[in-house]
């Protein structure tokens, strides 16, 4: 894990981080349009869902190397505080979950990768957590997330369809030229 330098010898990363078992809502980011209108999870379900997150990115790795560390722990990296993952329990079906990813920059590069790593972990592992489907989508703040969103539907209906979680080599190509 990447730490802060400390010139007595290692790293100290005690203020850095908060705990996995708190929600902080002043360091996680604001509920974005992809969530309006549905419940929105906070205090004990946001941690118990963001908890069963860190198990499953950590079994499919799912991990920020600008960070090196496992995507959840971005939502409890104090230094980002409007970055991570919102969820909701979507209106009209409660065995779907909303998620919504909010890079640290508008721009970032891994953005497309780390969306579609978490659709397919979440959803790849669905026995872990107590949804059918999670539908992922990247915040409206990052210069390519209509692209990356598109490309984040196609997955959702091919796994509708189909009951299997698309795979990295799956062609996608009808959204693939969004992205470019």
């Amino acid at each position: 894990m990447a730490g802060r330098f400390s010139p007595f010898g290692g790293t100290d990363e005690s203020d850095l981080y908060d705990d996995y078992g708190e929600f902080v809502p002043e360091h996680v980011p604001e509920p974005g349009p992809f969530l309006d209108g549905h419940r929105i999870l906070t205090g004990d379900e946001h941690v118990t869902f963001h908890e069963r997150t860190r198990d499953v990115f950590e079994e499919r790795t799912v991990y920020d190397t600008t960070f090196n560390y496992n995507l959840a722990r971005l939502n409890l990296d104090t230094r980002h505080e409007d970055a991570g993952f919102r969820y909701a329990v979507e209106t009209g079906d409660s065995s779907v979950l909303r998620a919504e990813f909010t890079p640290t920059t508008p721009f970032c590069p891994q953005s497309h990768t780390l969306a579609l790593g978490a659709f397919r972990a979440w959803n790849g592992l669905s026995d872990r957590h107590d949804f059918d489907l999670v539908r992922v989508r990247v915040s409206a703040m990052h210069q390519q997330s209509d692209a990356i969103n598109e490309q984040l539907a196609a997955l959702e209906t091919r796994y509708l369809d189909t009951g299997t979680v698309p795979d990295a080599s799956t062609d996608l190509s009808t959204v693939d030229s969004a992205m470019r």
